[in-house]
Order: structure tokens, then sequence, then C-alpha cells
């Protein structure tokens, strides 16, 4: 290895490696099942196939592997995949098809231990049977009319009319969806490449399905919140000051509810829409062209998935238009509350303007008084000076001296407080 390699550098490598397609020949049966689960529950799986495997003497898959294919030596063989949020198990056995179009086919998952089998951790959300044929020709379509339902039959050419598929998107008795694959003479990895491309395209289109149900759901709940945001709206323009702390009160609780909502379905939407482009590509890659009278499984997707594709699409938009005008309206009643309050700011600063207004004519007044008193005090100490400075030979009397300083200790506090009150407004 080169120096300072990155430590994922050889898993990342190995990653367009993952899951790669089995070469396959025909006949052969195939039953795939794909289980929901949550990381508990892929965990759970790992352990499950680590049971099958120790009951038949087989080595124990890696605690790390996400994928592992291998003959059990019973009969049949076993893909195990995990996925983001499901499990697919694929069961394929060779089998004799002799008389395929005139009694029921044996399955693949007939070979699996039925009391394991039972077992399997999750929830199915897709199951399949399909069967891959050597035949191939207009002579041998009546092979798959013992097992499809005519009057939904779907089918078209692919591996650019090498093979022909016939399937009817049905669920039949036993809980499994059917496909029949006339092979003709596909080289063995292409077989296998393209049963793989048609199992995903069964596998994603369920999965890409799990948003219908949401987008139902959240169509009632946008329902809702739109109506009582057009509600508030109006309530908004009627309003007046005191109505508007409820109000906003309300909004608020309206908008949590629209993100609470948004952020519960915004995943599955999203892995939705990932799962819709995948069937698109996989129908792409099996390169169909019609057969006469059958619609092909481009032309059944398209008409059958669209509705539930634009639904999901739809309650997307619909919601990123709600989150937008709840946002909106917030903002616009945010600042109606704004305004008001800066103008009972505004009033709160002219009533305190007038108070201090009033404060300062008291003052002026109060300082009248202020003069006077002062006035007293400073002229009774001259008093009393002046009585001791007549014993001492003062020529005139305590009243007089006191009489002529009154008006010249008043001018001077006057003049002072003047003084004092031009310093501190100069300040």
């Amino acid at each position: 290895m080169p120096p300072n390699t990155h430590p994922q550098r050889t898993a990342l490598h190995n990653e367009i490696h993952a899951r790669p397609p089995e070469a396959m020949g025909a006949p052969l049966a195939i039953s795939h099942v794909v289980m929901l689960a949550d990381a508990a529950g892929r965990e759970a799986s790992r352990a499950h196939l680590a049971a099958l495997l120790r009951d038949h003497h087989l080595p124990q898959p890696d605690a790390q592997a996400s994928h592992l294919r291998m003959d059990i030596g019973a009969g049949f063989r076993v893909r195990w995949e995990l996925h983001t949020e499901f499990v697919t198990w694929t069961f394929s056995r060779a089998f004799d098809a002799q008389g395929f179009g005139e009694r029921e086919p044996p399955t693949a998952i007939e070979a699996v231990p039925q009391e394991w089998l039972a077992k399997l951790p999750g929830e199915c959300i897709a199951s399949l049977h399909l069967w891959v044929l050597p035949a191939r020709g207009s002579a041998d379509t009546s092979l798959v009319k013992h097992v499809l339902h005519d009057e939904s039959l779907v089918a078209s050419t692919v591996a650019d009319g090498h093979a022909e598929v016939y399937t009817d998107f049905e669920l039949h008795a036993d809980g499994f969806s059917r496909m029949v694959l006339l092979a003709g003479g596909l080289a063995p990895r292409r077989l296998g490449r393209l049963v793989q491309r048609l199992i995903e395209i069964d596998t994603y289109r369920m999965v890409a399905l799990l948003g219908l149900p949401a987008a139902r759901e959240g169509a009632a709940v946008l329902a809702s919140a739109e109506s009582g945001l057009a509600e508030l709206a109006g309530a908004i323009r009627a309003a007046g000051r005191h109505e508007e702390p409820q109000l906003l009160d309300r909004l608020t609780k309206l908008a949590g509810e629209v993100e609470g909502q948004y952020a519960a379905t915004h995943s599955r939407f999203s892995a939705s829409a990932a799962y819709f482009e995948l069937v698109d590509r996989r129908i792409a890659d099996i390169g169909e062209s019609r057969l006469a009278g059958l619609q092909t499984i481009a032309e059944f997707m398209e008409r059958r998935l669209s509705p539930a594709r634009s639904t999901c699409a739809w309650v997307t938009r619909r919601q990123d238009a709600l989150s937008q005008r709840v946002s909106r309206i917030s903002n616009l009643l945010r600042t109606r509350v704004e305004i008001e309050q800066q103008q009972s700011s505004q009033l709160l600063l002219a009533a305190m303007n007038r108070r201090q207004g009033l404060q300062l004519k008291l003052q002026a007044t109060v300082e009248g008084l202020s003069v006077a008193a002062i006035t007293y005090y400073i002229v009774g100490l001259v008093s009393y000076m002046a009585k001791g400075a007549h014993a001492i030979g003062w020529p005139f009397s305590a009243e007089a001296t006191a009489a002529v300083a009154i008006p010249i200790v008043a001018l001077g506090v006057w003049a002072s407080l003047r003084r004092l009150h031009s310093k501190v407004f100069a300040d």
C-alpha cells in the first residue's frame, strides 16, 4: 500500500463492486423477500442469517458484511443484502421446467427451512417469485398463462430483444407477486444482471410507495393547517392591539405543528423520490421493447406509479409553500407588534419629557424657598455675630446689622445657585 493511505480507501474502492450480479442459468426458480427493518432489525437479520449458516455447518458472516451469497447445500442458494431501511433475501434453485404450463411450478422458497423462514426479522413489504425459463418466442407465451393472470398481463422483450419478461404485478394466494422470464440464449452473466434489474424494479417500486400513506395523512394535516392559517390571517387584519399577543401565540403553535409534520415526513418523501428514480433507471437498464398487444413494464409503471409519485411531490411542495406562508405572516405580525411597541415607547418618552419639565418647574419653585431658607439661616448667624461684636465695640445693633445683611445674603445665595445651575447644564 502507498504511504499515508486513507483508512477508508479500500472500502470506498470496493463500493463499486458491492452487490454484484451472479451468473445464472435456466431453468431457475427465484424467490425474493424484502423485509423492512430498523437498525436493531438489521442486526437481528444478520444473526438470523448466521443461524441458517450455522445449522448447515457453513462459515459465519463477517460482523461488518452488508451482503452475502452462498450455496446452502440443501438444494437452494441464498443471497442476503442489507440496505438503508430494508433487508432483502433472495433464494434460488434449479428446477425441472417440464410441464411448467400444466401445473403449479415449484418455487425456491419451498426448499428453505420453513421454521427458520417464519422467523425472518422485520416486516415484509415485497415478495416475488421469478421463474427463468430457457424457452423464448411467441409459441412459448402460453407457458405463462398458468402462473399469471391474463387480464392484467404486462410483458415486453428485454435485453435488446434477446429475452421476454411477463408479469401481472398482482399478489397471488401465497402473498407473492410473480414474474416469468424467457431467457432465450442470454449468457449467464448477462442473465444474472437482467434478473437483478427485474428484482430491483419490484423492490424499489414497493419501497417507493411507502411515501404514499404519509402523503395522504400529510394532506389532511396540511388542509387543516391551511384553513387555520387563513383564519389567522383574517383575524390579524381585524385584530386590535390587545388581541395581538394571543394571535401571535396561536400562530407560533401553528408554525410548530407545520414544522413538526414537515420534519416527520421529509425524510420519507426524499427517500421515495430517490426510489422512484431508481425504478426509472432500472426500467431503462433492461432495454424494453413492445410485444404486440401488451403494455410494457415502463408503460405500466408510468400509468400506475405516476399518481403516487405526483401525490408525494405535491405534498412536499405544499409543505414548503405552507411553511413559507406561515413564516411570512409571522414576520408581518411581529413587525406590526414591533411598530406598536415603538409607538408606545415614543409616547412613554414624551410623557417622561413632560414629567421632567414639571419637575424642573417644581424645582424652580423650590429654589425660591431654598434661597429664603438659606438667607434666614445665614442672617441668623450674622445676628449672633453682631450681638457679640456689639459687646466689644461694634457700633450697630444686632437687629440693624441683620436688616442690612438680608438683601446682601439673599442676592449672594441666589447668584450662587444660578452659577451652579449654569455649570450643570453646560456639562
